[in-house]
């Protein structure tokens, strides 16, 4: 593969298996998704963290989620994360001195994972709750900011959009009025962002129903939809 790594059979067996994303593409598509999947793992420095190695599953596991988010966008790896660590259950953050299932670090360039959590999160692929997109939606989130090559590619018109919305739902949790967000979502915008992302690609449908206009924008921003693979 040109610019990338091959996937094994093997790792492509682990991409069946735990992506019910990658299973619902088209064939052509899935083919660019390997793709994705094999440059992202060229991509990134895996870092294990109290345990021995990070195993290719685990490698398979981060980088097919990262692509799932950033498929209908241009090439998009995260380019300033250049390392995730890969820790086997919840661990004490020296940052802030808390325990944590995962976090982001722009200073740092750094993704850190629960891979206990990673993996809740993927079997209980329609509770809205997926550690991995949450930790990889702020990396997008913070990745658009950042002024390097991948600088700029979300539709700024359309987040604008978004933030209006946002705000209004953000808004309505503090208030203490019935939303379908968790109420985490109104700790603050990258919250807000990261849990609409877990519920955008787990519980579609329901998040249409409830607001068609909030979809529909983030199909805009990330140029594609869930319910139309």
């Amino acid at each position: 593969m040109i610019g990338g790594k091959r996937l094994s059979q093997e790792q492509i067996r682990k991409l069946k298996k735990y992506s019910p994303y990658f299973r619902n593409l088209k064939l052509k598509h899935q083919q660019e998704f390997m793709k994705r999947v094999g440059q992202f793992i060229k991509a990134k420095t895996f870092i294990p963290r109290n345990m021995e190695e990070v195993t290719e599953e685990m490698k398979v596991l981060v980088a097919a989620l990262s692509v799932q988010l950033t498929f209908g966008l241009p090439r998009i790896y995260l380019s300033h994360f250049e390392k995730i660590l890969i820790y086997p259950d919840s661990y004490y953050s020296t940052i802030n001195n808390q325990y944590h299932k995962g976090e982001v670090n722009p200073r740092f360039g750094i993704i850190a994972l629960s891979w206990r959590n990673l993996v809740e999160g993927i079997a209980y692929e329609s509770d809205g709750i997926n550690l991995g997109l949450h930790e990889l939606a702020h990396a997008i989130h913070l990745e658009n900011r950042i002024k390097n090559a991948e600088y700029g590619f979300l539709d700024n018109k359309v987040w604008l959009d978004y933030s209006d919305l946002a705000a209004y739902e953000m808004t309505k949790i503090e208030n203490g009025e019935s939303s379908f967000f968790r109420n985490a979502a109104a700790i603050d915008h990258y919250e807000f962002f990261a849990v609409l992302i877990e519920n955008f690609f787990e519980k579609p449908k329901q998040l249409k129903n409830y607001s068609s206009h909030l979809y529909e924008c983030t199909t805009f921003l990330l140029k594609q939809d869930p319910l139309k693979l």
